[in-house]
């Protein structure tokens, strides 16, 4: 009959001898995915320690998208992936195929704004789901419109909403707002601030008592974005709409073009064009008709995409009516 003593041990070692047995699954499961065959001499624990933190890396992505309900995967507003080729240490799988990336160098690619990791032949296949992550983000200005709004989780960017709210807090009536030009220092000191600290950056009366800097950061940000508020696809519908002489068509004509701008870019140009009516009806203080704003913004919103130079200068006049129609009629189009 065994003493109370081995029976103790026996109950002690127990889950020792469990757990051993669940440590020899796995490693055995790990091995296999990675094709490695195993003699019966198994190597040491510190051999498999580094290569089970990758695998729970790589599963743990992998399980992330897997178990993505299915409103999630139907975005709000879609953003296609910003794939760069990237060459990963040490073992990775396809989040989109689940299958290994083989090579050294340049084993598949990455999205820069959401880190999504995929083969090359893959990423054309992969949705237009991307979720950008800030710690992707590397700046504020010159970033794509619809990133940085998912990045931050916001309706607008949030350059815009910190600008507009500082103008209309004490610069309304200024005389010559937007086209008065900020000193370019100030200007660039308010645009790596951003950049820095996004949100957090002071551009009170404070920190910039000329509001002339404020209104040039925002137009900087806006002629920045690598793709313009007007967006490229419907820059066309735009100007085809600006010809027309019939008003009742010319409106319709804008409610169409404005239906073609993604999510991001309609509800910043409708925020856009309400405060520029607001600076319309400070026109006696400040001089800056619909006409006027129209000639500093329409370069500003509208780049024409791709057209010869002589097309693009003729378009500029178009650019201005734009501009000025959207503030006249901003109440009936947004």
């Amino acid at each position: 009959m065994p003493s109370r003593e081995s029976y103790e041990v026996n109950k002690e070692e127990k889950p020792l001898v469990q757990k051993a047995k669940r440590e020899a699954n796995q490693e055995d499961i790990l091995a296999a995915a990675l094709g490695m065959r195993m003699g019966p001499q198994k190597p040491s624990a510190t051999f498999w320690q580094p290569l089970k933190l990758f695998a729970y890396s790589q599963l743990t992505s992998l399980v992330r998208r897997a178990t993505l309900k299915e409103s999630d995967r139907t975005p709000k507003s879609e953003k296609v992936h910003n794939f760069k080729v990237h060459t990963f240490r040490g073992p990775h799988w396809c989040e989109h195929c689940a299958s290994f990336m083989w090579g050294l160098m340049a084993q598949g690619v990455k999205c820069a704004d959401c880190g999504l990791n995929v083969h090359k032949q893959c990423s054309s296949l992969v949705p237009n789901d991307c979720k950008p992550d800030l710690r992707h983000i590397r700046k504020v200005y010159s970033c794509d419109l619809t990133t940085l709004v998912k990045a931050y989780n916001t309706a607008r960017p949030m350059v815009v909403d910190m600008c507009i709210r500082e103008i209309e807090s004490r610069g309304l009536k200024s005389e010559g707002l937007y086209r008065i030009s900020g000193f370019s220092d100030s200007v660039e000191e308010v645009k790596m601030g951003f950049d820095k600290d996004g949100e957090n950056t002071d551009i009170s009366v404070n920190a910039y008592e000329d509001i002339n800097i404020i209104a040039g950061a925002l137009k900087l940000y806006l002629r920045d974005l690598p793709v313009p508020v007007i967006s490229y696809d419907a820059y066309p519908r735009f100007i085809e709409a600006a010809k027309l002489t019939d008003p009742e068509k010319k409106l319709e004509a804008f409610r169409e073009a404005l239906a073609l701008l993604p999510p991001s870019h309609s509800e910043t140009l409708k925020y856009l064009m309400a405060h520029l009516k607001r600076v319309t009806q400070n026109e006696k203080f400040n001089l800056m008709n619909a006409e006027n704003l129209g000639i500093v913004f329409g370069p500003t919103l509208m780049r024409a995409p791709n057209l010869d130079a002589i097309t693009a200068l003729n378009d500029i006049r178009y650019q201005r009516q734009v501009v000025e129609v959207l503030i006249k009629n901003e109440g009936a189009l947004f």
